[in-house]
This record gives C-alpha cells, sequence and structure tokens, in this order.
C-alpha cells in the first residue's frame, strides 16, 4: 500500500504505532503477567486493574513524587487520581512524612492505646466539628459495614437503604450482593438492601413508606458530580428522622477533598454517622467513622444498653497513620488545600473544554464533576458512553505521558503540569475526531477496549 492510498485510519495508527513505540512499556507488561501469576486480578484493588488501562499499556508504578510517577521502564507520567483519589497532597508531601518517620521511630503499634490516637482524634472532631466522636480503622468499607451496623442496632431494623446513582459503599456483602459481582453471596442477603435515586425526596418518601418501620438508615455521599438540590440533604435528613431511621454520609471522596470539614461542613447538614478515608492519610492506610455520641457510644464502656462490636482492628490505631493523618488535617488548615484543590481543578476542566471545543468533540469528551473532583466522560457517535472511547483517549493521554482514570487533581500540581496535560488532551481530541469521524473507533485501538469493574464474568 503507498501513502496515496492511506485512509485517516491509516496514517491515524501507523502515528499512533510510531508514539507507542517512543516509549517502551516491555517491564510493565512482564511485571503485569507476574502480578497475574501471584495476585488475583494482577492488583489489590480491582479499580487499579491492567482491565482499566489499555492492551499493554497499564504501566507498573516504580516511584512517586509531587504530583508525578515513574513507572518500571523509566516512562514518567503527570498523574490524576493518585491513589484513587487518595494522595490528595502529591506523594512525598515533606510535612506527611516528617510526622510519619518521627512516629515510626517511636514504635507502631502497642498493647494499649497510644497519646498519638488521643491526639488524631481531637484533631479529627475539630476539623469535623459536626462529629462528637470517632474511631479510626485502616479501609473505608470497614467504617462504612461499622455505620450500617450500628444503625441497624439503634433502630432494631434489618433494612439498609443505599443511593443507587452511586458507585460504591463498601467491599462487604450488604453492597456488592446487589452488583453483578455477586457469587459467593447469599441472595437472601440482597434482600437486605433497597435503593432510592439521588436527588428525589418523593422517591425516598415513597421507600419509606413501602417499607414502613423496616429501614434502619440511608447511606449516600452527599454529593458526587453535582451540588445536591436545594434543601435536598436537609429534607433527607428531616425523612429519615420522621420515619425513625438514621442518615449516613459516605464521605470516603468528599471528606476534606470538598472541604476541609467534609461535605457535611461544606453544606450545613450534619448526618447522624459519617465515614472518612483516602484523602485523610495521603496515601497512608486510615479511615474513620464518625458521629453522634449518642450513637457511637453504643459500642463504647459507657452505655447500658446491649453492646456493639462497631470496630476492632489490630492495626486501626497503629501510629505513623494516625500521625499522617493529623498532618493532613494541618496542612489542609494552614495551607487552605481545599480551595487550592478547586483552583486547579477550575483551570484543567477550562483548558480540556478548550481543545475539546477545538478538536469538535466538545460534546464527545465532557469534563464533570466539582473541582476538586473531576471526572471525564468519553461518549461515541450517539453520545452514549463507550468504553472503546474511553481506551482510545486513555491510551492517547498515556502516550502523552499523562495518566489516570479521572481528572481528579492533587494540590502538588502546576501551572506547567496543567499546561501540558492540557496539551496532551489537545492531542488526544484530535485523534478522537479522526475515530469519530471514521465511524470505526476499534481501527485505533490496537487491543481490547477497558472493561468496567463490575461485571459478572472476565
Amino acid at each position: 500500500m503507498t501513502n496515496a492510498h492511506l485512509t485517516n485510519a491509516d496514517v491515524t495508527k501507523a502515528d499512533a504505532t510510531k508514539a507507542h513505540l517512543t516509549k517502551s512499556f516491555e517491564k510493565s507488561v512482564a511485571a503485569n503477567k507476574r502480578l497475574h501469576d501471584v495476585i488475583p486480578g494482577g492488583a489489590h484493588t480491582y479499580a487499579k486493574g491492567d482491565d482499566q488501562y489499555p492492551e499493554d499499556l497499564a504501566p507498573v508504578i516504580d516511584r512517586g513524587d509531587g504530583a508525578h510517577v515513574w513507572d518500571v521502564d523509566g516512562n514518567e507520567y503527570i498523574e490524576y487520581g493518585a491513589g484513587l483519589r487518595a494522595v490528595s497532597l502529591g506523594h512525598r508531601h515533606p510535612k506527611v512524612l516528617e510526622a510519619v518517620r518521627r512516629e515510626l521511630d517511636r514504635g507502631s503499634n502497642f498493647v494499649r492505646p497510644s497519646i498519638v490516637e488521643l491526639e488524631a482524634a481531637e484533631r479529627f472532631l475539630t476539623a469535623v466539628p459536626t462529629a462528637e466522636m470517632v474511631k479510626f480503622a485502616k479501609n473505608g468499607s470497614d467504617a462504612t459495614t461499622a455505620a450500617v451496623k450500628l444503625a441497624r442496632a439503634v433502630t432494631g431494623r434489618r433494612l439498609v437503604a443505599l443511593c443507587s446513582d452511586q458507585a460504591f459503599f463498601s467491599i462487604d456483602d450488604w453492597f456488592i450482593a446487589r452488583t453483578p459481582m455477586a457469587a459467593g453471596i447469599p441472595a437472601e442477603i440482597s434482600g437486605l438492601t433497597v435503593g432510592f435515586p439521588y436527588g428525589d425526596l418523593a422517591a425516598a418518601e415513597e421507600l419509606f413508606q413501602r417499607h414502613d418501620g423496616e429501614i434502619a438508615c440511608l447511606i449516600l455521599e452527599a454529593a458526587t458530580q453535582h451540588d445536591p438540590p436545594a434543601g435536598y440533604l436537609a429534607g433527607l435528613r428531616d425523612l429519615a428522622h420522621w420515619y425513625g431511621a438514621l442518615l449516613i454520609f459516605d464521605e470516603m471522596i468528599s471528606g476534606f477533598r470538598f472541604s476541609a470539614s467534609g461535605a457535611q461542613g461544606l453544606y450545613g447538614v450534619a448526618p447522624d454517622l459519617s465515614t472518612f478515608g483516602k484523602a485523610l492519610g495521603n496515601g497512608f492506610a486510615v479511615s474513620a467513622l464518625a458521629g453522634k455520641r449518642e450513637y457511637l457510644e453504643r459500642g463504647g464502656l459507657r452505655d447500658s444498653r446491649e453492646r456493639v462490636f462497631l470496630l476492632s482492628t489490630t492495626h486501626g490505631a497503629e501510629t505513623h497513620s494516625l500521625a499522617a493523618a493529623i498532618a493532613v488535617m494541618d496542612v489542609y488548615a494552614e495551607e487552605g488545600i481545599a480551595e487550592r484543590l478547586h483552583v486547579i481543578g477550575d483551570k484543567l476542566a477550562a483548558g480540556v473544554r478548550a481543545v475539546a471545543a477545538a478538536a469538535g468533540v466538545q460534546d464527545h469528551v465532557v469534563v464533570r464533576g466539582r473541582a476538586s473532583n473531576l471526572v471525564f466522560a468519553t461518549l461515541d457517535e450517539q453520545l452514549a458512553p463507550s468504553q472503546p472511547y474511553r481506551t482510545l483517549f486513555l491510551r492517547e493521554l498515556i502516550l502523552g505521558g499523562v495518566i489516570g482514570p479521572s481528572f481528579v487533581v492533587s494540590s502538588a500540581l502546576t501551572d506547567a503540569d496543567i499546561d501540558r496535560t492540557v496539551e496532551v488532551v489537545g492531542n488526544a481530541c484530535k485523534v478522537y475526531r479522526q475515530a469519530l469521524d471514521a465511524q470505526d473507533v476499534a481501527a485505533f485501538l490496537q487491543g481490547r477496549p477497558v472493561k468496567p469493574v463490575f461485571r459478572t464474568y472476565v
């Protein structure tokens, strides 16, 4: 075939192949195979699996610094969504590392509570004044499941009502039973969880009426991609209390990232219970269950009612992780990190929208969400969500030196990082336009498309 007979798709594929060859992924490909040999799924979090990335373009990370990471082949990337939104201050933040190193030299786990546990709890309750008590753990699922268990104990009811429009609450059966990956969970478990749509008070009330006297709690993220409708959160709280249920906010993502006091502080609505994680430790393992004293005391030693086995984890109070949390909260307060995340996100969103419009794909490459928590949608010719087009977009970003399943920012990103990201996105949008015009995105992928995490079969 001569150049005169090349189609646009052929030229683009050739350019992409050339770009691919300028970066080596040989060591990552080999490491991914080894990972699958010893770890089910090749990663310890499904959202980090190589099925979430283009074929043979799933870098295995060697190290990180600030907003940049390097893979085992030596390729450098500007990183978004670091640690699944956990590393909001950037990798190796000096104040966090200083606090961690100090505690490592003093011991990490003892037979009785350390003074750091007290300091961390008091610091947390200062940061989140809508809560009255807090208990720390290691991961978000433990905290959300403890909140659900406590709500059932308080109310004496079985049913949990979760927001069905939101993606994830726990690895535990009460949530996973309602996903396509429910293998191993008795079918009757799914009947103990019911769903309600976000933003619709009438639908929530209808759910309470249909299951009158059965619902223990409502659990939801206070907001995800959009601010809640006016009065919605307060109305949901009042509705839950009217029907004798508790209101639980899952603040794993919104906690600190939306504001230094969480979404509950931002929107001025105090839930009965709330759960935090991710940004709280800047990559170190710490989560929290917080809320009203009258409920959390049920898991303590000062309440005369039947005891609740609330949270009891060997490593829940490791001193270095709690020291990291204290340092994170201090940095957020002293440096206005929540505000900075919004400024960075606004700049990124504006840049991405501009280059998408310049390439004529503004209806297909769409930036959504709060500025501190941006995601991107990839839509096909019919403006439907498309995994193949997501694959194409991710592929072009990775080849351009940008990596992330989202555009969730960290405070370590510089103006130069944002400018470079927008440049890479602009190039990706040009290829995206060519794929749309060819109506043959598969010709641009050079491998299988990425897949959703929740699916019944591989």
